[in-house]
């Protein structure tokens, strides 16, 4: 995921659970994306892939808010 601060995928799936909402929060909170920035697109697919698993439990999000949340 982010070779420049050594953050990997459960970290970020970790941190959207833990409540981050977006790329901001979530590179705040695991110093992914803060380097050279080559992983934000890889680590906003991962943050919209965990809101949607979690919206599947909750049939009012969508998909839609997934994407906004995420950006």
């Amino acid at each position: 995921m982010c070779h420049c601060a050594v953050v990997g995928d459960k970290q970020i799936v970790a941190s959207v659970e833990a409540g981050a909402t977006c790329l901001s929060q979530v590179c705040a909170s695991t110093g992914a994306g803060r380097d050279c920035g080559s992983c934000v697109f890889s680590v906003r697919r991962i943050i919209c892939e965990t809101v949607e698993s979690e919206a599947i439990s909750d049939p009012v999000h969508t998909l839609a808010e997934a994407e906004r949340e995420a950006s």
